[in-house]
C-alpha cells in the first residue's frame, strides 16, 4: 500500500451499516487483493453497578488522534503488507447496538489480513487519545476504560 494519511477517521455519530457496505464494495475493483478482515466495534448494553447502558458518548484529542491513527496505519501497513486499510471511528453519542468502530484490513492472503486487522484494533484501543463517556438510562455517566 502506498504511504497514505487516513483522512476523515472520525464520523459525527454512528457509523452505519449502508457506509460499511459503502466502503467494502470499494475495494472489489482491485483484483490483487484476496482477502479482506473487518472488525465492527458495537456498543453493549452493558449493566454497570445494576445500571443499563444505553449509549456511549465519544470526544478526543482529534489532532493527536489522528496523527496515531496513522502512525499505526502506517506500521500496520508495512509490517503486514496491506494492500489497504480502512479506520472509522465514532464521535459523539452511539446507542446501544449501534457500530463505533470500523477497520477493514486487506492483503493478498487471508492470514496478514486477520493479522493485520487485529492488531490495528489492539493498538488504537491502546494508544489513540478516544474517550467514552458511558451513558445509563437514568442520564447518569461513568468514564469509560478500554480493555
Amino acid at each position: 500500500m502506498e504511504e497514505k494519511e487516513l483522512e476523515n477517521v472520525f464520523i459525527q455519530g454512528a457509523i452505519s451499516p449502508e457506509s460499511i457496505s459503502r466502503m467494502i464494495s470499494k475495494f472489489q475493483a482491485n483484483t490483487q487483493l484476496g482477502a479482506h478482515d473487518i472488525f465492527l466495534g458495537q456498543i453493549r448494553a452493558d449493566t454497570i453497578d445494576g445500571k443499563e447502558v444505553i449509549a456511549i458518548e465519544y470526544s478526543a484529542y482529534q489532532e493527536m488522534a489522528n496523527k496515531l491513527f496513522n502512525e499505526i496505519g502506517h506500521h500496520a501497513t508495512e509490517r503486514f503488507g496491506l494492500g489497504n486499510l480502512i479506520i472509522f471511528h465514532s464521535l459523539g453519542i452511539v446507542n446501544a447496538g449501534e457500530v463505533c468502530l470500523f477497520v477493514m484490513a486487506s492483503s493478498e492472503h487471508r492470514q496478514t489480513a486477520f493479522k493485520g486487522c487485529q492488531y490495528v484494533v489492539e493498538e488504537i484501543k491502546k494508544k489513540v487519545p478516544v474517550f467514552g463517556k458511558e451513558v445509563f438510562k437514568d442520564e447518569t455517566y461513568k468514564w469509560k476504560v478500554n480493555n
